[in-house]
């Protein structure tokens, strides 16, 4: 799964930062800088969404997942954390 992979790079990354990786500078400068970027990227789905460019809306939900998934790196949270979160839920909507 895509999910498992990309998480390996991002935690990968923050177990061996390198100079070049735009995913070590994220996690470096801290948990705002990554919330900052979440916020951003949020708008500009909103934006893209406003606009009605599909593939506009793809890109820009694909950079929020991204960003997403460095915090969950940062917090210790896995991809498997937040659907099992979901599943809970879905179970209990009966």
């Amino acid at each position: 799964m895509i999910l498992d992979d990309i998480q390996k790079v991002i935690l990968e990354r923050k177990a061996n930062p390198t100079a070049e990786s735009y995913v070590a500078s994220l996690l470096a400068k801290g948990r705002d800088e990554i919330l900052k970027k979440i916020g951003e990227e949020a708008v500009e789905v909103i934006i893209a969404s406003k606009a009605g460019d599909r593939n506009q809306i793809i890109h820009e939900l694909a950079d929020l997942w991204f960003h997403c998934l460095v915090l969950m790196a940062e917090e210790g949270i896995t991809h498997d954390d937040v659907f099992a979160e979901l599943e809970k839920r879905r179970q209990n909507k009966g």
